[in-house]
């Protein structure tokens, strides 16, 4: 596996279609915004969680690629498993053996990072690759619609309703939201952790792919737009990322409220890239 040589750092913009990309469970559910400015939020969170879907499914768990952070998992046990490695056992520090076992099985942990500290203790990985919250360009409208299932779960229930056996529910969509995603990929950690050229090269598919693994009916319509990365010539990076992020814009070109991505222009602006830095768009 190649090390990697360079900082990165990346824009993702994403979009959804009369569907709910993040659900608040603090808020019955309903997409996220931010309450002041009317934006739509997807947490940083809800993403990884996509990515470590994608390659659960790519990978099939191969060696090397095993998620940590799947559905009803245990973690401790993982983390006992590591300590009973002969190499860990054999190790004059069991919590750095331990460790760097735990980052060579399992991509998300040299990916995005852990705290396995809550077993036989093997330490915590800071993660090469950070997010933001991804935020919406414009402000998204929630709607609800009321739903009908024409059945009942229990005998008691179809009695209590006489026969009539439908049942009434709610669903939440955003008719149509651009969303924009700011990430971090640094050298330095994924030295530490083993992050290779081969594993950032998985990451990207993800991103490119990971909407199509996860369909649901509660998202709608959700679709990767653009990926736009600036690879710094260095490991410390050539420029400040808030330097980088500016030189891209989305604007709206529409009248009234945007409702597909064609209604936005996404500029970039290549003359004023600083130098050490190159900008490339992956999708």
């Amino acid at each position: 596996m190649s090390e990697l040589k360079n900082k990165i750092d990346f824009i993702y913009i994403f979009d959804v279609q009369d569907g709910n990309p993040n659900g608040d469970p603090d808020a019955g559910n309903l997409p996220r915004v931010d309450a002041e400015t009317g934006m739509g939020l997807v947490t940083d969170v809800c993403l990884k969680r996509k990515v470590r879907n994608y390659v659960q499914v790519a990978k099939n768990s191969a060696a090397g690629y095993d998620i940590f952070i799947k559905e009803k998992a245990v973690l401790n046990k993982s983390i006992d498993a590591a300590h009973e490695e002969e190499s860990v056992k054999n190790a004059a520090d069991k919590t750095n053996a331990a460790r760097d076992i735990m980052c060579k099985k399992f991509f998300d942990i040299r990916t995005f990072g852990a705290v396995m500290s809550t077993g036989k203790n093997a330490g915590q990985v800071r993660g090469p690759i950070q997010f933001t919250f991804a935020r919406s360009v414009d402000p998204i409208a929630t709607m609800e619609h009321s739903i009908t299932r024409m059945a009942v779960a229990t005998e008691k229930e179809a009695e209590k309703q006489g026969g009539d056996n439908r049942t009434m529910g709610r669903k939440a969509t955003v008719p149509y939201g651009l969303y924009i995603c700011y990430g971090f990929i640094s050298a330095n950690l994924a030295r530490q952790t083993g992050f290779s050229d081969e594993d950032l090269a998985l990451f990207w598919d993800a991103l490119k792919n990971m909407f199509d693994v996860d369909r649901s009916a509660a998202r709608g319509l959700m679709s990767a737009r653009k990926l736009i990365v600036f690879k710094h010539d260095s490991v410390l990076g050539n420029a400040p990322a808030n330097n980088l992020f500016d030189r891209v814009k989305v604007e709206k070109k529409c009248e009234g409220a945007p409702r597909k991505f064609e209604d936005y222009n996404v500029i970039i602006d290549r003359d004023n890239i600083p130098a050490g830095v190159t900008a490339e768009e992956m999708i």
